[in-house]
C-alpha cells in the first residue's frame, strides 16, 4: 500500500512539474511573440492622413508605440498630414518629452494637428504644444500645466507592526524618498529644485508652442484645469471641435482634395495562447514595476 501511495504521489509531483515547466515555456514564447499586431493599419476613404492615438496615462509602452508611429509616418511620403488624437491625463515627464520631440520631427515636413478628446491635461497638453494646431472640444478637460512628484511614507505603520529598515548609503541624499521616515528639509529643497526645473521646461514648451510670452504663461501654469472653451479663450488651443474637425483642418493644411483617407494602427483581432500568456506575463511585469516606486517626475493631472 505504501509503495502504491508513493507512486501516486510521484505521479502528482511529476505532473505538477511538467505543467509548470510547460506553462513557463509557453509564457516565454508569448513574450517572444510580443507586440506584432500594432504594425497593422486600417484605412478609410481616399486621401492620406495618419491618425495616432494617445489614450491613457503616458508611460513607456504607450510612448514607444506613439513615437514609432510618428517616426514611421514622418518618413512615409504617402502620409500628407498627421492627427494626434489625445485622451490622456498625462504621465511621465521624460516620455512625454520624447513624444513632444517626435511630434516636432514629424512636423518638420508635414502638418501635425492635435485633437483633444475628453481629457488632454498636463503631459497630454504638453505633447500637443509641439503640433501646428490644437483642436479641443468645448467640454474637454485640459491645462493642468505643472509638475508633480509623490511618494509614500509608512513610518508610523512600520513602528506599529515592529518593522524597520537598515540603510547603508554613500551620501546624505542617496535614499531620498525612503518609506520608513519623513523627508528631511535638505531632501525637500533638492526635490523642489528638480520639480521646478521640469516645470520651467513645461512653461518653455507652452510659450514656444503657443507663441506666448513666458510671463503670460505663468499665471495659467499653476496646475489649473480648463474646459476646452476656456482654453480657447485663453489662447491655449486654436479651434473648437472634435476629431472630424481636426482631420478636416489637417486635410486643408496639407492641401488635399476630396475625402481624405484615414490611416490608423490597429491591434490584431485574433487571440492565441501566446497572446494570453504574453499579456499575463506583461501584467505580472507591470505589477512588479509598479511596486518599485520611488520619487517620480510626472506631468500628470490627478
Amino acid at each position: 500500500m505504501a509503495k502504491k501511495r508513493d507512486v501516486i504521489v510521484g505521479i502528482i509531483i511529476g505532473s505538477i512539474f511538467l505543467f509548470s515547466f510547460g506553462f513557463m515555456g509557453l509564457m516565454f514564447l508569448g513574450l517572444l511573440s510580443g507586440d506584432n499586431g500594432d504594425l497593422d493599419f486600417s484605412t478609410v476613404g481616399s486621401g492620406n492622413i495618419g491618425v495616432v492615438e494617445v489614450f491613457g496615462v503616458i508611460d513607456e509602452p504607450l510612448g514607444r508605440r506613439v513615437i514609432k508611429y510618428l517616426d514611421r509616418w514622418a518618413d512615409n511620403n504617402s502620409i500628407k498630414a498627421i492627427v494626434v488624437h489625445v485622451n490622456s491625463p498625462g504621465g511621465g515627464v521624460a516620455i512625454s518629452q520624447e513624444i513632444y520631440d517626435a511630434i516636432k520631427r514629424a512636423g518638420a515636413d508635414k502638418p501635425i494637428i492635435c485633437s483633444f478628446a475628453s481629457v488632454a491635461a498636463s503631459g497630454g497638453y504638453y505633447i500637443a504644444c509641439a503640433s501646428d494646431r490644437i483642436v479641443a472640444n468645448p467640454g474637454t478637460l485640459t491645462g493642468s500645466i505643472g509638475v508633480i512628484m509623490q511618494f509614500y511614507t509608512f513610518e508610523a505603520l512600520m513602528n506599529k507592526v515592529g518593522v524597520s529598515t537598515e540603510t547603508i548609503k554613500s551620501g546624505e541624499l542617496k535614499d531620498v524618498g525612503a518609506m520608513d521616515r519623513p523627508m528631511t528639509q535638505k531632501e525637500e529643497l533638492m526635490l523642489k529644485s528638480v520639480v521646478m526645473d521640469s516645470y520651467e521646461q513645461f512653461v518653455e514648451a507652452v510659450s514656444e508652442g503657443r507663441h506666448l510670452d513666458k510671463e503670460d504663461v505663468y499665471p495659467l501654469a499653476d496646475g489649473s484645469i480648463y474646459t476646452g472653451l476656456q482654453a480657447y479663450n485663453l489662447g491655449l488651443v486654436d479651434e473648437l471641435g472634435g476629431l472630424k474637425e481636426a482631420i478636416d483642418l489637417a486635410a486643408e493644411m496639407a492641401e488635399l482634395t476630396g475625402e481624405p483617407k484615414i490611416i490608423k494602427p490597429y491591434e490584431r483581432q485574433e487571440v492565441t495562447i501566446f497572446d494570453l500568456l504574453g499579456g499575463f506575463s506583461g501584467f505580472l511585469g507591470k505589477t512588479v514595476e509598479n511596486q518599485l516606486v520611488g520619487p517620480q517626475l510626472m506631468y500628470l493631472y490627478q
